[in-house]
This record gives structure tokens, sequence and C-alpha cells, in this order.
């Protein structure tokens, strides 16, 4: 499993991640709080807090590839 804490501050951040995480065939998850959310799906990550970082959980064994994907939206 691979985590990495990110920050989708914007409608753009927000696209742009998606557009990501929709390369990979893993499955890809946002934890926040209580919440887990499928982090490939554009309307689920609207309904998350985004003044707030939320955590990115990939399960896999090719997981580990997402650091250098996701660098530019990591806390």
């Amino acid at each position: 499993m691979f985590r990495l804490d990110v920050h989708l501050k914007d409608i753009e951040a927000i696209k742009s991640f998606v557009n990501i995480t929709n390369r990979y065939p893993f499955h890809i998850a946002l934890r926040q709080d209580r919440a887990l959310i499928d982090a490939k799906s554009l309307m689920g990550i609207f309904s998350l807090d985004h003044s707030r970082p939320v955590m990115v959980e990939a399960y896999g064994k090719e997981a580990h590839v997402l650091r250098d994907a996701l660098e530019e939206f990591a806390v």
C-alpha cells in the first residue's frame, strides 16, 4: 500500500488529480476523517472538504509509482 497526503485546493487541481488517477489500473482511494472516496471519481472528490489535506491510499504492487505523478499535490 502507498500513502501520501495531498491538498486539492480548487477545481482545476481536482480535474488534474482525477485525470492522473484514472491512468492507473489499481484501486486508489482518498481518506478524510471517516470518509473513504474513490480517487477516480470526480463527483466523489467534490464531496470532501477542500480546505484540508486528504490522504491518498493506493493498493497494489506498483502503487508506489504514484509518488512522482502526484508530487504537485503533496503536502
